[in-house]
């Protein structure tokens, strides 16, 4: 697969730590990282990813965050979006951070957030 198939996402090495929880600090990006888990490819269709609750927009931008702080990767093909986690990624620059952001996230019931005051 050639590199022009993959949406920008950081390299390896420039994945940081403050950049990576932060992007984490969202429930609805922790069930998405809950999603990707799997080790699959999966689609953005908010239905696919039990997001049906939230607009397509919405799901984009949770995405994006992901991508973008180096979590997931985005590979595209024709109209078509497929992510999946960089777990290697991950798992070579924080060692065992995944299997614990995973182990905590499953333990406890994720909320949604509050809108509004």
């Amino acid at each position: 697969m050639s590199e022009d198939e993959r949406l920008p996402q950081p390299a390896t090495a420039d994945i940081d730590l403050v950049t990576l929880l932060h992007a984490l600090g969202d429930p609805v990006r922790m069930t998405l990282l809950l999603s990707y888990a799997d080790g699959r490819e999966h689609s953005c269709g908010p239905r696919d990813l039990g997001l049906d609750h939230l607009h397509k927009s919405t799901v984009s931008h949770h995405m994006r965050v992901l991508r973008e702080a180096g979590v997931t990767t985005t590979r595209v093909a024709g109209r078509n979006r497929f992510v999946s986690l960089r777990r290697t990624d991950l798992d070579a620059r924080f060692p065992g951070l995944l299997d614990a952001l995973l182990a905590a996230a499953t333990a406890t019931p994720l909320r949604r957030k509050a809108v509004g005051p």
